[in-house]
């Protein structure tokens, strides 16, 4: 076998929001929001966050909405 042909075993996942039993994401919590967003602004995709489909999207959305409040920066500068 070659090394291209060996498959990674990765620990399995579990959504921050499922483990916690999350009903709802406020926009407003930026605390939380921010955990999701890299440093340059940036939300972080759902194979390095960890997320589920599901909380993933509802994140992106709530993001996007403090966003356009000013709750959260479109970019930072450097």
């Amino acid at each position: 076998m070659s090394s291209q042909n060996i498959k990674r075993r990765s620990k399995k996942r579990v959504c921050y929001f499922t483990m916690n039993k999350v009903e709802l994401i406020d926009y407003k919590d930026t605390k939380t929001l921010s955990r999701f967003v890299t440093d340059r602004g940036k939300i972080v995709p759902k194979r390095n966050s960890g997320l589920c489909a599901k909380w993933q999207r509802r994140v992106a959305v709530a993001i996007k909405r403090a966003r356009f409040m000013g709750l959260l920066p479109y970019s930072v500068e450097f």
